[in-house]
């Protein structure tokens, strides 16, 4: 007779919690980014915008190094959204040699309406959930997503190329 306890069965995926998260959140992205096409931009316009408004005036480095972003890579987001009329750079009013970035009216209104779609989608994805729960689940994501290495509030997309 053998002391060895029988192999436990293989927990089904719908028991995984990185396959949840994983479904969860390819479902979610995919349905945002559709929610934001008709306002002609993606979840990563979307990100930057947001960290935009929060730090207007700093310049295109401080940017890039509050977000992890290699500074070559900024400048080319910085582009994009220039060229999208949503963001402009002016003089550094404190080093001549650096840009301040600013944003426009434009990107303020489109900002204002792609919050709404982000508060909707995020209300259908919680829908099950009820206010208790919902501040459990984002303090234990939050917990969970510090142990990633990415700053905090900082997709580790957002420096890929938006088109």
């Amino acid at each position: 007779m053998s002391d060895v306890p029988p192999p436990r069965p293989p927990r089904p995926l719908g028991d995984r919690a990185n396959f949840l998260l994983s479904q969860l959140g390819y479902y979610t992205a995919h349905r945002f980014a559709r929610r934001l096409a008709p306002l002609g931009i993606q979840p990563n316009h979307f990100g930057l915008l947001m960290h935009l408004e929060q730090a207007e005036g700093r310049s295109q480095q401080q940017l890039a190094d509050a977000l992890g972003i290699h500074r070559k890579v900024m400048v080319g987001l910085l582009d994009d959204l220039e060229s999208r009329g949503l963001a402009q750079r002016r003089r550094h009013p404190a080093d001549r040699r650096a840009h301040a970035i600013h944003l426009t009216s434009q990107a303020r209104d489109l900002l204002e309406q792609a919050r709404a779609i982000a508060d909707e989608e995020e209300e259908e994805v919680l829908t099950a959930l009820d206010e208790r729960e919902r501040a459990v689940l984002v303090a234990l994501l939050q917990r969970m997503a510090s142990q990633t290495g990415n700053p905090p509030g900082v997709h580790p997309r957002l420096g890929a190329t938006l088109a």
